[in-house]
């Protein structure tokens, strides 16, 4: 079982994500000049705000100083994943129905990828309605890599 920070920082991320009706898709510490801590959520109904955001934030510092699970100092940002991010979570993918999605995914031992609007999400697979008759069916298990495509 794995104990380090970045576990540590995960489990505390989760659990405050939930109470705020959110869910953690991910946490990264990456070395610069000081350690930056990335703790990305989302939500399945809305966004993610600011004020969530640095309520977030302060509970997390306090619990990573408490701890002291980072050695040294240390810059947190709590946000949402953002458009050129891949989607990571099953329910990134629901709440982006009806946006035009790039899915790479992995068909026999080849790669392919379909563009196309995401109509449909189920435990298993997703639909994109890529402009034929029938919608292309990906599997989840299949999915290399996932990112939605913003109109403007």
């Amino acid at each position: 079982m794995e104990e380090g920070p970045i576990f540590k920082i995960k489990e505390k991320a989760e659990k405050i994500a939930a109470h705020n009706d959110m869910f953690l898709v991910d946490v990264e510490i990456k070395q610069e000049d000081m350690n930056v801590i990335w703790v990305l959520v989302d939500a399945e109904q809305g966004g993610v705000n600011v004020d969530t955001c640095s309520k977030m934030s302060r509970e997390l510092a306090f619990y990573i100083d408490e701890h002291d699970l980072i050695q040294g100092s240390y810059r947190l940002n709590v946000s949402s994943p953002g458009l050129s991010r891949p989607l990571s979570d099953k329910r990134q993918y629901k709440k982006n129905i009806g946006r035009t999605a790039k899915v790479k995914y992995k068909s026999d031992n080849d790669y392919n990828q379909a563009e196309g609007i995401l109509s449909d999400v189920t435990e298993n697979h997703l639909s994109l309605n890529t402009g034929s008759d029938n919608p292309t069916q990906i599997a989840f298990s299949d999915i290399v890599e996932t990112k939605i495509i913003p109109k403007i």
